[in-house]
């Protein structure tokens, strides 16, 4: 049966600025039994609250529908801001409204809604998109999100970080690796369910911040991604090992290769970059958009300028900067194929991923002495965190050097008779 709920004066301003704010809603009953309420909610902190309504499904669950902003500190317009008799109203047509009619947000249209928003932002959506159609929208795609449960989430986020890797599908049909065995194949997958989990939860924030859910508990503290997972091992060239490379590439991937190098930029940067895009007079270079979303301007050495004045000579402001010999720009995943060739030519095992050129350029910044915070602007980092995380080992630190200064030697003769066996 329902619970008894005490009744709260939500009818005038002044009433409302008495009560508690907070995650719980304050509720009146609005059909005599006890099935349905209206309830006025206001997290700490904002001016405020917004309308919502319940009903009674039985198991002691509600389901909860928002109605609008309350008229707290802005006068109702009976659209977007209603008062509470407007409240009361609207929640009485829903009533009247068979359930099947009433507008009930699934994960699939969160998740459509979000993308759209990060289009507009005009921020990149292709991981989302990707990632979601793997892993969000088959096992959750058509549930109610109102309805989702902590339980479900865990439970969902659990089979994903213990199930196979898909490869990219062909013809539709993805493929699958083996199950993860060792420790660091476990530590991928929980890696990568994390991320995922890190784009439904934006998701399913952005229906809460649009008023198309009223409890975010399902998703919010209640769900934790798995912790300690992302201390991957970062693989880097050393600098000879980086020479090897740029000489065992492709004439036509050469200049990716060595661009990479030279500015620790992502692929999908460096292939979407234009002719124009490089300062000849400030020695920079300019991303228009990351992976973040807003673009940086990547300060060159002088061996790099040089580099990139000489590849951009004579070419037209807007061409690409870098496309295949017959003039094709570069696509998405191209640069696979090419990166294990020039790595099998220049001895390089094991064989390494575009990606490791952005490591590499990090990698070297710091142990040359770098400030973190500058590897982290040209990085196109918005702080220090990801650097100090992945590379901040590698800086000379007063630590290290201390302890090589002043820890005990032994003094320890190696044994002679002991000889290495050869392979």
């Amino acid at each position: 049966m329902p619970r008894t709920v005490e009744h709260a004066r939500l009818e005038s301003r002044s009433a409302r600025t008495r009560l508690k704010r907070g995650r719980q809603p304050h509720w009146q009953v609005l059909v005599p039994g006890g099935r349905w309420h209206i309830g006025w909610q206001c997290w700490k902190g904002d001016p405020a609250g917004r309308w919502v309504m319940r009903r009674y499904i039985g198991g002691d669950k509600y389901r909860v529908t928002s109605l609008g902003l309350a008229d707290d500190d802005v006068p109702a317009d009976g659209v977007r801001v209603l008062s509470f008799e407007q409240a009361v109203s609207k929640a009485n047509a829903l009533i009247d409204t068979p359930a099947s009619k009433v507008h009930r947000l699934t994960v699939r249209q969160a998740l459509a809604h979000y993308v759209e928003h990060k289009r507009v932002l005009g921020q990149p959506v292709g991981d989302v998109l990707s990632r979601g159609a793997a892993h969000i929208l088959p096992p959750l795609g058509d549930l109610v999100v109102s309805e989702l449960t902590a339980e479900a989430l865990r439970r969902w986020l659990s089979n994903m970080a213990g199930g196979p890797a898909q490869t990219r599908p062909k013809a539709g049909k993805p493929k699958f690796r083996p199950a993860p065995a060792g420790d660091e194949e476990v530590r991928k997958r929980r890696a990568s369910a994390n991320r995922v989990l890190t784009m439904l939860k934006a998701a399913l924030n952005h229906a809460f911040d649009e008023g198309h859910v009223t409890n975010r508990d399902a998703w919010g503290r209640k769900l934790k991604p798995y912790r300690d997972v992302e201390r991957a091992r970062v693989h880097y060239l050393t600098v000879a090992q980086a020479e090897r490379l740029i000489n065992a590439c492709d004439a036509e991937f050469r200049g990716l290769v060595r661009a990479g190098l030279e500015t620790g930029c992502r692929y999908g940067e460096l292939t979407r970059t234009e002719c124009a895009d490089l300062n000849p007079d400030s020695d920079t270079l300019h991303i228009r958009r990351s992976k973040a979303g807003p673009g940086r301007h990547v300060v060159l050495t002088p061996e790099g300028a040089a580099f990139f004045k000489r590849h951009c000579a004579g070419r037209g402001a807007h061409e690409r900067m870098f496309r295949h010999a017959n003039g094709v720009e570069w696509k998405r995943s191209e640069q696979a194929r090419p990166m294990r060739e020039a790595c099998k030519r220049a001895r390089i095992t094991p064989a390494i991923g575009f990606h490791q050129m952005r490591h590499t350029y990090a990698s070297l910044c710091v142990m040359n002495g770098m400030p973190l915070m500058v590897v982290a602007k040209n990085l196109g980092h918005k702080d220090t965190g990801m650097v100090e995380k992945f590379y901040g080992h590698m800086a000379p630190s007063f630590v290290a050097d201390a302890i090589r200064a002043g820890a005990p030697r032994f003094n320890v003769q190696a044994d002679k008779k002991v000889v290495p066996l050869q392979k």
